[in-house]
């Protein structure tokens, strides 16, 4: 695969990752699931098993799991096309995947944001 066609895979890749890892740790369809994992890493005995739970709570450590998935179903590779190539992809699809969470936190924000002076603009008049 040339080097253009690598770095595509790279920026596209990086969306399903960073949907997945979003959508896991934060939006409301999961919310029961990461309520109990939340629980679960402050609660249990061992650090393993507190670190385990932990997992399914933050995004950019989520991320990491979600990548090795798709690294696997995709044979992926960034620049050499050995274990270090899936090496460096990992690292960097990690990397463009938590830059698209934080403009996507960033963006409802601002959304969030902007509904919130609006409706006080409308109780007002």
């Amino acid at each position: 695969m040339e080097l253009h066609e690598q770095i595509i895979w790279l920026f596209v890749l990086a969306i399903p990752i960073a949907c997945i890892a979003w959508t896991v740790t934060h939006e409301e369809v999961f919310k029961e699931p990461r309520e109990y994992c939340v629980r679960r890493s402050k609660d249990c005995k061992t650090l393993m098993q507190r670190k385990f739970f932990y997992l399914f709570t933050c995004e950019y450590c989520f991320s990491h799991y979600v990548t090795i998935l798709m690294l696997v179903i995709t044979r992926y590779t960034l620049l050499l096309h050995d274990w270090r190539g899936y090496l460096i992809a990992g690292f960097a699809l990690v990397w463009i995947a938590n830059i698209y969470m934080s403009l996507y936190a960033f963006l409802r924000i601002d959304i969030k944001k902007e509904r919130i002076l609006t409706q006080k603009e409308e109780e007002s008049v």
